[in-house]
């Protein structure tokens, strides 16, 4: 799967924009606040219904105007173009339409593009606190598996009602058992199929992910991946029970599945802590590598993938492993941002593979050679 053409009207920085791509790979060059990343947070636009740095969606309209629009052109496995639009009027609800006809509901187009991205904003998957952390690893779950969703959704609402009923009883020196084991059954059997799916994913995810930080470190450090979760120490029954006083005393749920993490650590230790910025930053390069794959497998055929200022923090040795990996069979469509053309131009005079490079400058996108 590839984009073929993209075309903006009114969005974010761009009057008007035209574009047509190589099915391989495509760099964007230019100054800091040009507009590199636009273009690609209107990629994201086509494949989530969203963007990826700014859910108000009126505040990506250009300047006094009136709306903006994105329309996208798409092959899959060499069949008829699919074209994607979105546009969204000031006042207006988002429509968002696959060759013509508009959705019902935006969640029926999530999955049906795939597409990953890494910005410099991920960042905070390592800095961040634990839901920052969790919402990454439901939002990639959840463009496979519905069902998941759901249940998140369901599980999320019990927790709701029974952090309620904790307070209700503090603040009324009462304690009834028997109506909050209602909601404890229901957490409890939500719970567990969330951890279960969360568990199953990340067996598949953390091999890939070792495979490919190696690739792009030259195997130069060791790196772990771990999922945390309560539900490792014991039955989730058991742990609501040796929790209620704990609760009650703090007026929410202290146990569950909200309350899974993800380690990152390099050698012993913390990466957050001890990993220098590169170390961090090929870290998370490597997540989404992991995450391409496993959403390939899972569809059956290639992502796009999206690299927002990936160069900076990376040194020569792990650029070029980076181009390398990237420019081989194994991935498809690749669009990458960076400042220097320099170094765009050096890295394309040692890695031999089919691409296209744009200068971005006063908001006029230029093809160039």
């Amino acid at each position: 799967m590839f984009l073929n053409k993209l075309t903006l009207v009114n969005f974010k920085n761009y009057t008007e924009a035209s574009l047509s791509f190589s099915d391989k790979l495509n760099c964007f060059i230019g100054d800091n606040g040009v507009g590199k990343t636009n273009i690609l947070d209107a990629i994201h636009y086509l494949s989530f219904c969203k963007s990826y740095f700014n859910s108000i969606d009126t505040q990506n309209i250009l300047h006094d105007e009136a709306f903006f629009s994105i329309h996208g052109f798409y092959n899959k496995n060499g069949n008829k173009t699919d074209k994607i639009s979105c546009v969204q009027k000031r006042g207006h609800r988002k429509q968002f339409k696959l060759n013509n006809k508009e959705y019902d509901r935006l969640a029926d187009h999530i999955g049906m593009f795939p597409l990953v991205m890494t910005s410099p904003s991920d960042i905070n998957l390592i800095h961040g606190g634990s839901d920052e952390r969790r919402k990454y690893l439901d939002s990639v779950i959840s463009q496979f598996d519905k069902l998941y969703l759901d249940d998140l959704i369901n599980y999320n609402k019990v927790l709701n009602q029974r952090n309620s009923l904790l307070r209700s009883f503090a603040e009324n020196h009462s304690f009834d058992k028997t109506s909050l084991a209602i909601w404890d059954e229901q957490l409890i059997r939500l719970g567990n199929v969330i951890h279960k799916k969360r568990e199953d994913f990340f067996k598949e995810l953390n091999p890939i992910f070792q495979q490919y930080f190696e690739t792009i470190s030259g195997g130069r450090e060791k790196v772990s991946l771990i999922y945390d979760s309560q539900l490792f120490q014991g039955d989730f029954p058991e742990l609501l029970d040796t929790a209620l006083n704990k609760d009650r005393i703090m007026r929410f749920s202290t146990v569950g599945i909200h309350k899974d993490d993800l380690k990152f650590n390099i050698g012993d230790y913390p990466i957050k802590k001890f990993g220098s910025q590169g170390q961090q930053k090929s870290f998370l390069i490597a997540i989404k590598l992991a995450q391409f794959e496993y959403t390939k497998k899972m569809k059956g055929f290639k992502p796009v993938l999206l690299f927002d200022d990936i160069f900076d923090k990376l040194d020569d040795f792990r650029v070029k492993h980076l181009i390398e990996l990237v420019g081989n069979n194994n991935f498809g469509q690749v669009f990458i941002t960076d400042t220097q053309k320099e170094r765009i131009a050096r890295i394309f005079t040692t890695v031999n593979v089919d691409h296209k490079i744009f200068k971005i400058e006063n908001g006029i996108i230029e093809e160039i050679e």
